[in-house]
């Protein structure tokens, strides 16, 4: 279960914050009321690390291989006058 830590909290309990990042996942850490840092465990931060792939690679496996879709631009931009 996500938590979400104020600063001065997640430094106060540290611990607790690890213990739960292990245990249930990734805690969200705010500054000033705004989503600042992620705790990741290691295994999760291993397995998001471990992605070798690139952008080629990741829409030459998407769903929509092979539907031919097509896409047209309808709107070139305005007309500038030099």
């Amino acid at each position: 279960m996500r938590k979400i830590w104020a600063l001065q909290d997640a430094k106060n309990r540290f611990s607790e914050v690890v213990n739960l990042a292990i245990q249930d996942g990734p805690q969200v850490i705010t500054r000033r009321g705004d989503e600042t840092a992620v705790l990741l465990s290691m295994s999760d931060y291993q397995e998001l690390a471990a992605s070798d792939g690139n952008l080629v690679d990741f829409f030459r496996s998407s769903p929509l291989v092979g539907l031919g879709l097509q896409f047209e631009r309808e709107d070139y931009g305005r007309e500038v006058t030099l």
